[in-house]
């Protein structure tokens, strides 16, 4: 009986301690802990604009851009004044050397005349050499040929550009005067200048 008390004492004792080992393993498992809220990121920085560049310095736009090569209006009105004084200059009969009041004639503004072409390359003038109404059609266009280039080598010899010249005869045709007497005549035997039409 005794020993049986005893086996009741050590199951008793054996249980006891099985059960706190057991009690032992059981850990309060708690549920971990709420994570913490995310903050909000902040919205990335906007990407600064690159400055802005200054703009290129024009490179003298006025001096790189070629100048006019033809008058504006008003100078062409200049030039339209001139050549009116520029009267005709007349010829002796069979002649085609300038008389010292053709050169009086084409001396009075030439020159100012030479200096407003000069500056417009591309602008030109006609000399239209004239006879008349004595001799051959033929013999007469060389002869106003020969009249209208004795005027443009004196118009080049005071500055105008002979590229900027042309001649042409009409020998006995288009005359201003049609009377058949001298003083008809020596009007007819001329010269005259006019601007040649141009696109400018």
């Amino acid at each position: 009986m005794q020993r049986f008390s005893q086996l009741n004492i050590l199951a008793t004792v054996a249980l006891s301690c099985f059960a706190g080992a057991c009690a032992k393993k059981q850990v309060a498992v708690t549920p971990p802990p709420a994570a913490a809220p995310v903050a909000a990121a902040a919205p990335a920085p906007a990407p600064r604009p690159a400055p802005a560049r200054a703009p290129a310095p024009p490179q003298q736009v006025a001096q790189s851009a070629a100048p006019s090569r033809y008058p504006d209006a008003a100078t062409r009105a200049r030039i339209d004044e001139l050549i009116g004084r520029i009267q005709d200059a007349y010829f002796d009969y069979n002649q085609h050397t300038l008389r010292p009041d053709a050169v009086s004639t084409l001396n009075a503004d030439s020159k100012e005349l030479a200096t407003i072409m000069q500056q417009y390359p591309d602008y030109k003038l006609k000399i239209e050499g004239y006879a008349d109404e004595r001799g051959s059609t033929e013999y007469n266009l060389a002869l106003g040929d020969a009249r209208a280039k004795a005027a443009r080598d004196y118009l080049v010899s005071v500055g105008v550009s002979a590229r900027q010249l042309d001649t042409v005869s009409y020998g006995k045709e288009n005359p201003v005067c049609t009377e058949h007497d001298e003083a008809c005549w020596q009007k007819n035997r001329r010269i005259h200048i006019v601007a040649e039409k141009t696109n400018g």
